[in-house]
């Protein structure tokens, strides 16, 4: 099954994306941890796209696309916002985040460590993120 929601790209409409992942994993029988695990990583995504990739007053969208198949959950973000490849991001290491006091840089270390598999393709007018969860339905 697939589903589609596109979402301005606006802090204030995160929460509106979250209760839709939630639901359609929620239609699904997917445990409540596999379900938050998976909300905060595509809320990674996202919150990464909105503060960094696309100006809040831009008025295109940033689409998600979840498609449930019979092994798992693979989500689909598309925005057209500066390219960022979240596979080529050298992680930091914990200790010297914890040391320097640094607030960013968890969060796609977080993404990586949830998800099973990442792919990333950028054309000229769009980017496209897909997000794979083994899922034991």
């Amino acid at each position: 099954m697939n589903y589609r929601f596109d979402i301005p790209p606006s802090k204030d409409k995160l929460r509106q994306m979250r209760r839709f992942v939630t639901e359609v994993l929620q239609k699904h029988q997917i445990t409540e941890l596999e379900i938050n695990m998976m909300v905060l990583a595509v809320d990674e995504v996202f919150a990464n796209i909105i503060i960094h990739g696309q100006p809040e007053d831009c008025n295109d969208y940033v689409r998600i696309i979840i498609e449930v198949k019979k092994q798992g959950v693979w989500f689909e973000i598309i925005d057209k916002g500066a390219a960022f490849d979240i596979l080529k991001y050298n992680e930091p290491v914990l200790g010297e985040l914890v040391k320097s006091k640094h607030k960013g840089g968890m969060g796609i270390m977080l993404v990586k460590k949830i998800m099973d598999e990442i792919k990333f393709k950028s054309s000229k007018n769009q980017n496209s993120l897909r997000l794979y969860k083994k899922v034991d339905f």
